[in-house]
Parts: C-alpha cells; structure tokens; sequence
C-alpha cells in the first residue's frame, strides 16, 4: 500500500504573520517558535538590523529606524505593499537607557508600535497580540507603565475584532545586551517570586520562553473580544 503523502497546503490554510521586534529577547523566541511549528505560519519580520534566522516560511524586511519613527515617514508602509498578514504579533520595546530621552522612548514603545498596528490592519491583521507590561496604566506615577498603557489605548482605535494583551512581569532570559540592574533582578527573581502571593502573583518574573509560548498559542485561536494575559493566564497558554 502507498504512503499517503500530507496535502500541499491551501493559501486559506496559511497564516500570515506579522512580526514586529522579532530581534528581541520575547521576539526572537516568537520567531522561532512559528518557524519550527508543523502549522502553516508564514512570517514577516521587518528589523532595523538583518535577522539571522533563515527559512522559505520567513521573509526579513530591514527598515531605517531613524526616519521610520517619525509620524509623517512613509517608508515602512512601501516597503510592506503588497503583502497580507492575518495576525500582528508585536514585542517591540526599547529602554530609557538605550532611547536616551523620553522623546525617544515614547517614539519607539507608543508611537512605533501604534504605526505598525496601523500598517497591519491595513494588511488585513484581524488579530493583535501586544506584548505589553505587567502594571501598564495611564494613570500610573510611572512613566513606563503609562507609555504601555498609552500603546494599548492606541490600540483599542484600530478595531481589531481580536486583541491580546500580554502583561508579563520582568523577563527572564539572556539578551544580547547588558542590562545590569535587570542581570541582578533576574538573579534574585527565585527568591522574591515565591512570595507574591494572591493578588501580587500577577508580578512574579517569567521567561521569555515562556511569553512566546503564550502569544503562539493565541496566534492559533480564532473568535474576536478583548483580552488581557497576566501571569497565570501566560503560563496556561505556554503549556497548550
């Protein structure tokens, strides 16, 4: 008897994703999570610098950063034309430290990444999943926590009938920079996780590993609404 050979996959059957900040320590684990899956995920990935990574499911669209963070910048959008995305992942995301200004910053994690859900929506994205943060709120004393707060509002203005919000806590996992007070945070992440208890569980620190798990999974749900992932609810979804 003849080994039946799997069926060549139907352009209804693909999902096409849009990745933004898929040079990142959340990014990078996402894009190899759908590159290695035996589903039919498609991938592109527009960075400021080459991605390593190589595959036929991955198309890597390098932009300039400088002129792309400016509003009136029409660059992104022609460099995407003609392309389609089903679903927007975005785990874009600087540091004060590394913007420099607060300018700078709000360019990048608001402003940025309200232009790619915008560009995307145009691509026909009818999901989002935004790596947001844990405390993300308008009203917050915290100037980070309200630039979060401010890209999710953003967001809920572009009418995906699907959004998911993930909010982890601190990040656990190697990037390619040096963060030393986030090193140190890390290190002690063992010994201050285990006592936030109850309410304050949703600040416990997480693997990177484990976020993309969890935007992964989302990426393969279907239905519309709005919903937000905080800790327990990102550990659920990296284990399906």
């Amino acid at each position: 008897m003849q080994a039946r050979l799997p069926l060549p996959e139907t352009d209804a059957q693909i999902r096409r994703v849009l990745l933004t900040g898929a040079s990142g320590l959340v990014g990078g684990q996402v894009l190899k999570r759908l590159l290695a899956s035996g589903e039919p995920f498609e991938v592109v990935a527009p960075t400021r610098a080459p991605l390593m990574a190589q595959s036929p499911r991955l198309r890597n669209i390098v932009y300039d950063s400088s002129t792309a963070e400016r509003r009136t910048d029409s660059g992104l959008r022609r460099s995407l034309a003609g392309l389609k995305a089903d679903i927007w992942i975005c785990a874009l995301g600087t540091t004060m430290g590394k913007a420099g200004n607060q300018a700078a910053f709000v360019a990048v994690d608001r402003d940025l990444v309200l232009k790619f859900a915008a560009l995307s929506r145009a691509l026909g994205a009818r999901h989002a999943i935004l790596v947001s943060s844990v405390g993300a709120d308008a009203k917050s004393g915290n100037f980070y926590l309200r630039v979060k707060a401010e890209a999710e509002r953003g967001l809920a203005e572009q009418n995906f009938p699907r959004v998911d919000i993930l909010r982890p806590g601190l990040l656990l996992g190697e990037r390619g920079e040096r963060r030393p007070g986030e090193h140190l945070a890390q290190r002690l992440a063992p010994l201050y996780n285990p006592l936030l208890l109850g309410p304050l569980a949703r600040f416990r620190a997480i693997e990177a590993s484990a976020v993309a798990g969890a935007a992964v999974a989302l990426a393969r749900d279907g239905g519309s609404g709005w919903f937000v992932h905080e800790y327990a609810s990102l550990r659920k979804l990296a284990g399906r």
